[in-house]
């Protein structure tokens, strides 16, 4: 990845965005100053100690004298764009997907989360009957807009350009008046300690308002996702019900996510980063 233009920090007013490019700073230097920080952002010292604070709960920073340094275990991925999320492992995403819309049956009410894989999940439920899917993701929705078995609900709300995404209240609140069979959920991280966890504060928001309306959590995601840590959790592990990847996971942590009562569906293909 290219350097980050850091001149333009300073217009960040948000708490989630500050963390964003720390972890990004922290990625490109290895550690960070708590002085440096504050001068940039133009916060104060406790502001941005409150900052570090929250990356080393989260398992991404560790404090030091004066700042803080990466945690190499858990480094967290820096967010792509959907257009570098669809050109990386299609085949495999094309397998996870096939596995998943075994699952769904004429009659079933499903969620499909915003991504690359659930739309390919959604290119499959083309020839479905007796379907209907309620999705927050531009591309997800576009790709069933000629399958005339599914009855399509969007949740509306707020565009983010970065996911192709809908979120906030409008979206969150979408959902209240329904109850749905299954939740295909896309994830940026999946640890056995962590959680599920995404790159967006309000993404985040809104999946864990889908798992409480959903009856089943299917977590569909490649093996490149293990053992890493995004910024925002979403559930823990035992809240998962069944998760979908491939043979790359590392046996420790399938021995791990069997053990808090995950179902795990192995496809035969592994991820290449």
């Amino acid at each position: 990845m290219g350097s980050t233009d850091f001149s333009l920090d300073k217009r960040v007013a948000g708490t989630s965005e500050r963390r964003e490019l720390i972890i990004q700073r922290l990625r490109q230097q290895g550690s960070v100053q708590v002085n440096d920080l504050s001068a940039l952002f133009n916060v104060s010292t406790v502001t941005i100690r409150n900052d570090l604070a929250f990356l080393e709960k989260q398992g991404i920073a560790v404090r030091a004298y004066g700042g803080a340094l990466i945690c190499d275990s858990h480094t967290p991925a820096i967010e792509p764009s959907v257009k570098d999320k669809s050109s990386l492992n299609p085949a495999l995403k094309r397998e996870i997907a096939q596995a998943a819309v075994k699952l769904i049956e004429p009659g079933h009410r499903i969620i499909l989360d915003s991504g690359t894989t659930t739309y390919e999940v959604a290119r499959m439920l083309r020839q479905h009957q007796d379907v209907i899917v309620m999705t927050n993701g531009i591309n997800v929705g576009n790709a069933l807009l000629d399958a005339e078995g599914v009855e399509l609900l969007m949740t509306g709300g707020h565009l983010r350009r970065q996911s192709l995404s809908f979120y906030g209240d409008q979206a969150e609140q979408s959902l209240q008046n329904y109850h749905f069979d299954m939740l295909f959920l896309g994830v940026d991280a999946i640890d056995a300690e962590r959680g599920v966890s995404t790159h967006n504060e309000d993404e985040a928001r809104l999946n864990r308002r889908m798992c409480e309306v959903a009856e089943r959590i299917i977590v569909v995601t490649d093996s490149s996702k293990f053992n890493r840590s995004s910024l925002h959790k979403i559930i823990d592990i035992p809240r998962i019900h069944t998760i979908i990847t491939d043979r790359g996971v590392p046996a420790k942590s399938l021995q791990e996510l069997q053990k808090a009562g995950v179902e795990i569906i192995l496809v035969a293909e592994e991820s290449v980063e």
